[in-house]
């Protein structure tokens, strides 16, 4: 079963949306490795969208979310209408570098595809769609 989240981006939802994925994780038997590194890729998307989409302005998030299959996966579809931005676009930061030598910005977006199974990004009718795919491992 999906079910869906329509909330402010606002810094000061992420404890909402935390809780409604883990409320998911949670009644899905997730372990905790698993659940933590879903919060962290769920936090990374959700700051970004909060403190970019819709600057200066306020708008919108979309949380889609269920989990389904054997073995069991979790699918989360992060909708806003603000600016279009693919976070898959950029190159990942060469993380073999010196802290001084390497170029700012990108750690969170890779540290969402390193905790993530898959991640997608599309752009339709007006809104940027980013998908996250978690398998749950019992």
């Amino acid at each position: 079963m999906i079910r869906t989240l329509d909330i402010e981006a606002r810094r000061e939802n992420l404890d909402d949306v935390i809780g409604f994925i883990d409320a998911l994780l949670e009644d899905s038997g997730c372990p905790m490795k698993t659940q933590l590194q879903t919060e962290l890729a769920v936090e990374e998307i959700f700051i970004n969208i909060a403190s970019y989409a819709y600057e200066p302005d306020i708008g919108k998030a979309k949380i889609s979310a269920g989990v389904s299959g054997e073995p069991p996966v979790m699918t989360m579809v992060f909708e806003d209408s603000g600016v279009p931005y693919d976070p898959l676009a950029k190159e990942d930061p060469d993380i073999t570098l010196p802290a001084k030598e390497r170029r700012v910005g990108g750690l969170g977006i890779l540290l969402v595809k390193k905790n993530m199974d898959d991640v997608k990004y599309e752009y339709r009718d007006g809104k940027n769609i980013l998908t996250l795919t978690k398998y749950i491992n019992s």
